[in-house]
């Protein structure tokens, strides 16, 4: 995983965020459990993925979405911040609440929050946010998951953390059988940066520098329709969601 570039000089002036976004049913999926939001006239994107095998992931993806939708696009950025924490923190209480009828309902969720030049992600689970700037490719959130815990704590290299039967398994999650835990990375934005935010269906597929050349592709629907050209190739067994965001 690539960390954050260099911060450099300080962006003082606003920008003004283009995007688009896409999502696609998975070829061994019977339903599409990822949702999306694409909200530029907020400063806010977001993209999640229901937890495949429980019970309506699809319904607890769309309220991970809907909720971050209505929330007020008012305040300082901080406030907005918190905003975006405290509905997630909410919405978690209410999908464990829920899931002593049939399981667990839960879902990832990774957010993009933007103000002139200041930006945030905040993510639980393994769906990613990425940063394409100065032609170089960063992958800004880190995996919530038991293959990316094997790698950190026991040191196993990708390929033996790849290899565990359970290595897609979840360690945070909203609606998960445990405390909610967000992670927050807030840093500057610069003119020319192109942001992805995408679920597992849609990086499981794509190398590192598949992802990076598709983020030079030009607009941010010419970037969708390159992710999702180079994605529907391969096998494209889970659901496949993306959206891009850039100056």
């Amino acid at each position: 995983m690539a960390h954050l570039p260099p911060a450099g000089a300080i962006v003082n002036r606003a920008l003004r965020w283009r995007s688009a976004g896409r999502t696609a049913q998975g070829k061994g999926r019977a339903r599409n459990e990822d949702a999306w939001l694409d909200c530029p006239q907020h400063g806010c994107w977001a993209v999640a993925d229901g937890m495949g095998g429980h019970r309506a992931g699809n319904v607890a993806s769309q309220r991970v979405v809907s909720s971050l939708a209505a929330l007020p696009a008012h305040g300082g950025f901080e406030q907005r911040i918190d905003a975006v924490r405290r509905c997630l923190r909410d919405l978690d209480s209410q999908l464990q609440a829920a899931d002593g009828l049939a399981g667990i309902m839960g879902s990832t969720v990774v957010v993009l929050l933007l103000e002139h030049d200041r930006a945030a992600c905040i993510w639980a689970g393994d769906s990613r946010c990425y940063l394409w700037r100065s032609q170089c490719l960063y992958q800004l959130s880190r995996d919530h998951s038991l293959q990316q815990q094997l790698m950190d704590k026991q040191q196993l290299s990708l390929e033996r953390a790849r290899a565990h039967p359970d290595a897609r398994a979840l360690t945070r999650a909203i609606g998960a059988r445990q405390p909610l835990s967000l992670e927050i990375l807030e840093f500057c934005a610069h003119p020319g940066d192109v942001f992805l935010l995408c679920s597992d269906g849609l990086y499981q597929g794509l190398s590192h520098s598949e992802l990076g050349s598709a983020m030079s592709a030009g607009t941010p629907r010419k970037v969708v329709e390159r992710l999702f050209s180079d994605a529907l190739r391969a096998a494209a067994k889970d659901d496949l969601t993306a959206v891009v965001v850039q100056p």
